[in-house]
């Protein structure tokens, strides 16, 4: 690619969660996992909440005529401490698959949300 022309995409501004259930998902992201609200889109039963480095959209996929299909790839969500962080999320009714993981670089622990999405805490330790 030349230095002189300007790249195409310049950033990313938001990821889509698929759910069949808005009011579930949005419920459980905002209120389980304490996410920021952003912004409701209108009347439409999608969301955005904020992760302090990439906007998350929940969306219900049939309203906007697309297919419902949980995602199998881990979306990875930072913290500072990841067993506190499941002891906290264990409280409030989540579900892990597994023990934490130590990569030798990282800590963390996988769940999923009620639509079956996959997710998980990380920290990471060491350079």
């Amino acid at each position: 690619m030349s230095t002189a022309t300007k790249p195409l995409v310049t950033g990313t501004d938001f990821i889509i969660i698929a759910t069949q259930d808005y009011e579930a998902a949005a419920k459980f992201y905002g209120e389980v996992l304490g996410l920021e609200f952003g912004k409701r889109w209108g009347e439409m039963p999608a969301v955005e909440f904020e992760t302090g480095n990439l906007t998350l959209a929940l969306v219900q996929m049939d309203a906007f005529g697309m297919e419902f299909k949980p995602s199998s790839s881990p979306i990875e969500f930072r913290v500072d401490d990841v067993p506190a962080a499941r002891e906290e999320l264990e409280s409030r009714g989540v579900e892990f698959r597994g023990d934490i993981i130590d990569s030798g670089v990282c800590h963390q622990t996988f769940f999923s949300d009620p639509d079956g999405n996959a997710l998980a805490i990380h920290h990471r330790y060491a350079p």
